[in-house]
């Protein structure tokens, strides 16, 4: 990877990060100081709300440990990738686990929207080399259901993959 690709790829990840900083920031902070002001005293506080967790909440959760364990790795990477000490073929390397980083997360995505669309199961997928663990929502463990899918799982891939289920209790 040449420096002119490394400068491409540097400046194209922080206009990127910016773009996503500016669309999720908050409008008060896009208005001006008198606005502001005024947003602030129109606010009223609210009565506290009893937090109910629900299905959804906690496949949530999963991935986003799982998304702050991967954005770690990534960011370990692109640091070696900007290094100025590590050679030629440390860099590809770091590269090439970047790409497949990516890859992974997509893969997860597309198995956990097959699941649902195809079953009708809400499911977390995490993909570890050749070991892929899904995680459902349901309120009864069906072995039938189980079945269908670690086969709809291992439709995706050409290798045979250990694929495992488990059942959280809604």
């Amino acid at each position: 990877m040449n420096k002119q690709n490394l400068w491409f790829l540097t400046l194209f990840s922080l206009v990127l990060v910016l773009g996503i900083y500016y669309v999720t920031m908050p409008n008060e902070l896009l208005m001006g100081k008198e606005d502001t002001k005024v947003a602030v005293k129109k606010t009223k506080p609210k009565a506290e709300k009893t937090v109910k967790v629900t299905e959804s909440s906690t496949l949530e959760a999963m991935r986003v440990s799982l998304t702050e364990s991967r954005k770690e790795q990534i960011d370990t990477l692109k640091s070696q990738l900007t290094n100025n000490k590590m050679t030629a073929e440390e860099k590809n390397n770091a590269y090439e686990q970047l790409k497949y980083l990516n890859e992974l997360q997509g893969k997860e995505e597309t198995i956990e929207k097959k699941i649902k669309q195809e079953l009708d199961q809400n499911c977390f997928v995490k993909i570890d080399k050749e070991n892929i663990s899904a995680v459902c929502i349901s309120s009864k463990h069906d072995n039938k259901l189980a079945n269908n899918i670690m086969r709809l799982i291992q439709k995706e891939y050409q290798n045979k993959m250990y694929i495992t289920v488990k059942f959280e209790k809604k």
